[in-house]
């Protein structure tokens, strides 16, 4: 894996409150640039066990590697299938989609990869965007079409499955729409507990909300509107507050629908992820950079946890 230079450097940290209850959330006043060099930078994922983040770097078609350590950036992965996001599963086991291979697969602990899912009846998949998965073996996903809109983020082409919609595949690999009334169905991430389904949809600048009844959805309603651009990744703190990628940084909203506040950053964010020993470390790529800050919150629980849903 060859070296890359890491080009560091800090930013201030420019938080902007827009409601009392966002006193006290707040990061160390320094936003790091941990690497810049990219075209246009998603999917960040931290491995506790690695200590390092993994994140796409869509149109030069690799996975990029951080490491906590050493600050070390290096191609884990090269040529990637212009993949665009990542989680971890129950295993801790990386699970990713493909925008040009038009599939989500999972890397196993030996290197090899399964695919999870790449059609729906007899149609190939758009160009799967952004993934979680949870403790009882389901994975659940996005699919738009910007992977196919153009060359540009992996191969022009046309959707062969109906439209643009949210999936879910089981431990034993069925595939099953879960959501089909999206435009263009981004980020996506479950409350704490794993009730509700946090999913964007960046054409209508919009996060919507359904409750999970099993291994259904209902529900659907709006979230929050965004004032800037459009959300694409989301992610949850402890508190349940949820963190959306936008065109001037990251907005924070309180579980009632609240924008709290804002972290400013002076590129367009794509997505974030938390990590670090104490899970209070902010991760963001935000179009050529890779940032961080500590904050004063922590992430929410994640599938290879014990406790989690």
């Amino acid at each position: 894996m060859p070296l890359l230079e890491p080009l560091a450097g800090t930013v201030p940290a420019v938080w902007e409150k827009l409601d009392d209850r966002f006193a006290g959330i707040r990061g160390d006043g320094r936003l790091e640039r941990l690497w810049t060099g990219g075209r246009w930078l998603e999917g960040p994922v931290y491995s506790p066990a690695g200590r390092y983040v993994l994140f796409s770097d869509i149109p030069n078609d690799r996975i990029l590697r951080w490491d906590e350590t050493s600050y070390q950036i290096s191609e884990y992965r090269n040529p990637a299938g212009n993949t665009n996001g990542h989680t971890l599963d129950q295993e801790g086991r990386l699970v990713s989609c493909e925008h040009g291979n038009r599939r989500v697969t999972r890397t196993e602990h030996d290197g090899s990869i399964t695919v999870l899912a790449s059609h729906r009846d007899g149609g190939r998949l758009n160009s799967p965007n952004d993934v979680v998965a949870r403790a009882d073996g389901t994975v659940w996903f996005t699919d738009p079409a910007y992977g196919i809109d153009s060359d540009y983020e992996g191969f022009k082409g046309s959707i062969e499955v109906g439209g643009c919609h949210v999936y879910r595949v089981d431990p034993d690999g069925t595939l099953a729409v879960v959501a089909d009334d999206f435009n263009r169905p981004n980020g996506l991430a479950f409350s704490n507990d794993g009730s509700l389904l946090y999913v964007t949809d960046t054409e209508e600048a919009t996060i919507r909300v359904f409750r999970v009844d099993g291994s259904t959805l209902s529900g659907g309603e709006l979230f929050a509107e965004c004032g800037n651009g459009a959300f694409d990744g989301i992610r949850l703190d402890s508190e349940g507050r949820v963190w959306g990628a936008a065109a001037d940084g990251v907005h924070v909203y309180h579980p009632d629908g609240t924008l709290l506040g804002k972290l400013l950053v002076p590129e367009t964010v794509s997505n974030l992820c938390f990590g670090g020993a104490k899970r209070n470390r902010l991760f963001l790529t935000a179009t050529t950079s890779l940032y961080s800050l500590f904050t004063t919150v922590n992430g929410g629980p994640q599938p290879y946890d014990t406790t989690a849903t």
